[in-house]
């Protein structure tokens, strides 16, 4: 139902840690409610002040359900809808505009342009706790704000004094809110269909994700402008071709957008590539088409490659649905997906072998150490190339005006250093903002693990005194190894990409430099040779 109008009242205080979209209340203070939908046992409201945010549902109680006097201003154009009613896949409220209504008379490419905000950039807007369509009833009990299970009340427990599972309000956002707790724990109950069933291997020790039978690429070529609505709305498409059918499907900039929400909606252990940055003026310029098509080819080569990603129903229904009746049906289908978020997990199948969780953290641990030292490199490296890419593209029109008189040689070696950044420095920035985009991901990757074994340690040391039945701490020590087999079949891919990926990237960057030098001394050598014939 609506919450439009809804006041609660905070029965204790809770501070909000600082970077989590979380919301300080205080004892007695009166909130207007802003979701309910949240998930997780959470809830959004706006305090007095004007400031939003989240905060624990059992913290407050509802006090009036009246709507004020005056109603809001409407939401700018894009916002009209309530995204989490659209990523759970539950059915919107007749108050609240839907994303299908949203859609103008279900004609999708007509709400909203490449240049206009788009559903991915909304996201970061609301994402928080239950975007990922995970929704647990809310418990009766309290909890510490630590989410410490020995904190809790005694309610915790049976009649026999054996503890309960119950889920804690943990202020480890990651875990809590993206559904890693309810799954640890076994709350969340899914059906997985048998073509759903993700498998993880022990190839030798190493724990990677099963092997692709049949690899694929798939190109993407001519782009070109389009128009609708007799001209009044411009876009650029390009043409999608999969090797295994040759067959081509026409995609526009925010459908790829779109698919990367989707994507990163659903596979939470693995880091999704960002796209190419959105750009509004310019946009149409053959340059920059040229740039972007190379960029978007670069990320689905990319997709094709991950074992886990390129066979995902999404990626499959994204390039190579012609139809518009069957795109628009197929997509309204992985946005009502159930196996997102942490309920990804339960589709996948690691192998039986119980892994050892001192060793697990030990590698997590190094691997997390390794990505932030990677992170401040490849930024580094990221801003110097773009810094040479931008200096002598733009700064060529001065070279060239100030040697010109010199001779026409010099001019041509001036169009060189022009051209030049297109062939070296521009393909390595445009891997490391691939990479950059990546190693953001990993700190929540790497924090939902965390969060699992923080969790199996509790509940272990709830069995160890006895206080919890050893089939429940089983149970939930095999579902913390689905989070950590998970965890290091992504970290063995990741390694083996960067490792072809840098590989490749520098010896692209050194062969332009060679050959961008063995030609400005060869035109030198031509005209010193003129000099020599006198």
């Amino acid at each position: 139902m609506s919450v439009y109008g809804v006041q609660v009242r905070a029965l204790y205080d809770f501070e909000a840690q600082p970077g989590t979209g979380e919301l300080s209340i205080w004892n007695n203070e009166i909130l207007t409610l802003t979701r309910q939908d949240v998930g997780e046992g959470w809830w959004e409201g706006t305090n007095e002040r004007g400031e939003t945010g989240l905060f624990p549902a059992g913290y407050v109680e509802i006090i009036s359900s009246q709507p004020p006097a005056v109603p809001p201003p409407p939401p700018p154009r894009g916002l009209e809808y309530d995204i989490s009613v659209v990523s759970s896949g539950q059915d919107a409220p007749q108050d609240v505009v839907s994303y299908e209504q949203f859609e103008a008379g279900d004609d999708w490419d007509d709400d909203w342009d490449d240049d206009e905000l788009t559903f991915s950039s909304q996201q970061e807007q609301f994402s928080g706790p239950g975007m990922y369509g995970v929704s647990i009833p809310d418990q009766s009990w309290k909890s510490s704000s630590t989410g410490d299970i020995r904190n809790t009340t005694p309610s915790g427990q049976d009649a026999s004094g054996m503890w309960t599972v119950k889920k804690s309000i943990n202020r480890f956002s990651t875990f809590v809110k993206s559904g890693g707790e309810a799954f640890i724990l076994g709350e969340t109950k899914i059906n997985v269909p048998a073509n759903s069933i993700i498998q993880i291997l022990d190839v030798d020790g190493e724990i990677m994700w099963a092997f692709v039978s049949n690899p694929y690429t798939c190109s993407v070529t001519s782009p070109k402008k389009e128009t609708k609505l007799k001209g009044l709305k411009s876009f650029i498409a390009y043409q999608i071709t999969p090797s295994y059918n040759n067959i081509q499907v026409s995609r526009r900039y925010k459908h790829f957008d779109w698919l990367h929400e989707r994507l990163e909606a659903k596979f939470n252990p693995i880091p999704i590539p960002p796209l190419p940055d959105k750009q509004i003026s310019g946009r149409y310029q053959e340059e920059f088409v040229e740039h972007r098509r190379a960029q978007l080819q670069m990320w689905v080569d990319r997709i094709c490659r991950h074992p886990v990603l390129s066979q995902s129903d999404v990626w499959k229904h994204f390039i190579t649905c012609a139809d518009e009746k069957k795109w628009k049906a197929g997509k309204r289908k992985a946005e009502k997906d159930e196996l997102v978020g942490a309920s990804f997990f339960l589709a996948i199948q690691p192998p039986e072998t119980f892994l050892d969780p001192v060793a697990v953290e030990q590698k997590t641990d190094h691997f997390q150490k390794f990505v932030t030292k990677f992170d401040d490199s490849v930024k580094q490296l990221f801003m110097t190339s773009l810094e040479q890419s931008k200096k002598y593209a733009g700064g060529s029109t001065h070279l060239t005006a100030a040697v010109k008189h010199t001779a026409d040689t010099y001019e041509e070696i001036g169009k060189l250093y022009e051209e030049q950044p297109k062939l070296d420095f521009e393909p390595m920035c445009d891997v490391l903002h691939e990479y950059k985009g990546m190693l953001a991901a990993w700190p929540d990757i790497l924090q939902l693990h965390k969060g699992a074994m923080n969790k199996r340690k509790d509940y272990q040391r709830l069995n160890e005194d006895g206080k919890l039945s050893a089939e429940e701490a089983q149970s939930i020590n095999k579902r913390t190894d689905v989070v950590s087999y998970a965890a290091l079949a992504e970290i063995s891919h990741f390694q083996s990409e960067r490792i072809e990926d840098f590989k490749y990237m520098m010896q692209n960057f050194l062969s332009a430099q060679i050959s961008f030098y063995q030609t400005v001394v060869s035109k030198l050598q031509e005209s010193l040779s003129l000099y020599q014939q006198l």
